[in-house]
């Protein structure tokens, strides 16, 4: 008789027993290093994680380079990542000549692991670093590394390559109040092991030391920017559940299942940003195909950030308005819209222009990302009605009245009061764009305008890109009666991401104030009528949400915040795209 041991049918009847539906785990890609050409990870890294409640992927060293789309397949089927330890990094990488001091450096690891973790960065992946790999996170965002603490590092006198066994603890750290690491630990100082003679230097743009030796040597960095970024410098994997108050493999796997959450809505639900202005940046040679560092949005960080739609204006700024500068503004905002059109035609295999909420939908099922088109400044149309229409023929889907400075159509918020309100010829205009189906929107408009517009128009009105008053008086925000009134006649107002919207102190705002602007605009107006118009590459942009690639950020945010995957579905969209169908229901044959 078989050792029940060897008895595979019976333990496999064990784990086929009794069905049950699980939570998904989410999966952590965990960096290797190489050793003889074998790939090799220590298991107490990947049983962490399992004992966690993640599912654990060894990442074998490799040339990303020349690997295709290798790092792109690897990381889009990760909800989280760990970058191990090993060896030293190459100086080389951060503009240094090696030091005598120097150990063997890991040759097979520091590029992929560096340009893994920016890749990883971009798509909001959270990422634990450890030992070596809070070294390979500085590095990779901008910082530096000490080659050897003893030789570069100022006072430094604690052993940190403890000959102790990997599970004892051989010195403590005094940990930032407030910081993430406290809060995973609740504790103020820790007592860690130790196994480098490198350290991290000069810390990279956008991080914070969290934790530090008694000698100064900086343990722990963690993201000033809101996201799920944490290095530790000692190995937490070999010290085990010794801390009673949680451990930063519990805080990977947590985190990864709010990314996994994310995104599996992101995947389920069409997400329209409702207001940008990438165009402004024609003139500088963008390039929407590459992930351009001078737009906040292009084909890169939209797929990063899973947006589906973005809908770019044509902005014009307020100018004379003489007949012929009113005849030029027409042509610029034709101009404009024929660059987006041409910028959208060089890429058919990735993106499409949509005209309706159908075609977004369409455009989804078929792997495309959406651009639809507007017009920021009723000045577009100079004193000629028929451009309206034209306008609607081109796709336009909404224009808004004005920008900063009266014009014909109406007063602005930042203007003169020239017209106490909409006047005679923005009535005209506003009931033509009922009559075409294009929807009025009424960001930067003066509260007279607002309340005329909002009387004048038999279809609802959106606010493209505004924020709350009551939680940052700026004259470009909704009062709340305001807000009341637009819910009340069936609109929407899209909380935007500029930063003087957002706070009185522009420099301190953040994600989170975005995301308290839309908790206050619900409790308002109610769920069916707020939405999201980022303002990105018109000045918007904050810390946590400063570009397309980040904008899967503010869904976790709105994880956290207990909103429902329906919820989700209306504030991404669905309450903008309602309005619009609404308005384009009017005159269907347009477009």
């Amino acid at each position: 008789m078989i050792n029940e041991y060897y008895d595979l049918d019976a333990k496999y009847s064990r784990l086929t027993a009794d069905f049950k539906r699980h939570a998904v785990r989410p999966r952590i890609g965990i960096t290797s290093t190489f050793n003889d050409a074998q790939s090799q990870l220590n298991q107490v890294y990947y049983t962490s994680i399992v004992r966690a409640g993640g599912v654990p992927f060894i990442i074998p060293p490799y040339d990303i380079l020349n690997g295709e789309n290798w790092a792109s397949d690897i990381l889009d089927s990760l909800d989280g990542i760990v970058f191990s330890g090993g060896g030293d990094v190459n100086p080389l990488f951060f503009g240094e000549q090696p030091i005598r001091d120097l150990h063997a450096v890991a040759t097979e690891r520091d590029e992929m692991e560096l340009l893994l973790a920016r890749l990883a960065a971009d798509r909001q992946i959270p990422i634990l670093g450890i030992c070596r790999g809070i070294q390979v996170m500085n590095v990779a965002f901008g910082g530096t590394v000490l080659q050897d603490i003893y030789q570069q590092g100022e006072g430094v006198w604690v052993k940190h390559a403890q000959d102790a066994p990997r599970f004892a603890s051989s010195h403590t750290v005094t940990v930032e109040p407030g910081s993430l690491l406290h809060q995973i630990y609740g504790k103020e100082e820790l007592a860690v092991n130790s196994f480098h003679h490198q350290a991290v230097g000069r810390l990279a743009p956008g991080f914070k030391v969290t934790a530090r030796s008694v000698d100064g040597v900086i343990e722990a960095m963690e993201s000033t920017e809101h996201k799920s970024i944490l290095g530790v410098q000692w190995h937490p994997e070999c010290l085990g559940n010794t801390w009673d108050t949680g451990n930063v493999f519990t805080w990977i796997v947590e985190e990864a299942r709010s990314f996994h959450a994310a995104k599996s809505i992101h995947n389920a639900v069409l997400t329209l940003d409702s207001h940008c202005d990438t165009p402004m940046f024609f003139h500088e040679n963008i390039h929407f195909g590459s992930r351009d560092p001078k737009i906040l949005v292009d084909l890169h960080k939209m797929t990063e950030g899973h947006l589906d739609a973005s809908i770019m204006v044509a902005y014009l700024k307020q100018e004379a308005r003489d007949p012929e500068s009113l005849q030029l503004a027409t042509a610029k905002a034709d101009d404009i819209l024929n660059q987006i059109e041409a910028m959208v035609a060089e890429h058919p295999d990735a993106c499409a222009i949509a005209r309706t909420p159908s075609d977004l939908y369409v455009n989804k099922a078929h792997g495309l990302k959406s651009i639809m088109l507007g017009i920021e400044n009723g000045y577009a149309i100079g004193e000629d009605l028929l451009n309206v229409e034209r306008f609607r023929n081109r796709g336009v889907v909404y224009m808004t009245l004005c920008h900063n400075g009266d014009n014909d159509l109406c007063d602005s918020a930042k203007g003169l009061k020239e017209h106490g309100g909409v006047s005679p010829f923005g009535e005209q205009v506003i009931h033509e764009m009922n009559r075409v189906g294009m929807m009025v929107d009424l960001s930067h408009a003066a509260e007279s305008s607002f309340y005329d517009a909002l009387s004048i128009s038999s279809t609802p009105i959106v606010c493209s890109h505004s924020s709350s008053r009551a939680l940052c008086d700026h004259p470009r925000n909704l009062t709340d009666d305001q807000l009341r009134a637009l819910a009340k006649a069936g609109g929407v107002a899209q909380v935007t991401l500029y930063a003087g919207f957002l706070r009185e102190q522009a420099s301190e705002a953040s994600i989170l104030d975005a995301v308290a602007h839309l908790n206050h605009m619900i409790d308002v107006m109610g769920i069916d009528h707020v939405g999201i118009g980022t303002d990105f590459d018109g000045d918007g942009g904050v810390p946590g949400c400063a570009s397309a690639s980040e904008l899967i950020n503010f869904t976790r945010q709105l994880l956290a915040h207990r909103y429902n995957a329906h919820d989700i579905a209306k504030i991404w969209g669905e309450n903008f795209l309602r309005v619009m169908r609404q308005v384009q229901a009017v005159n269907e044959h347009i477009v």
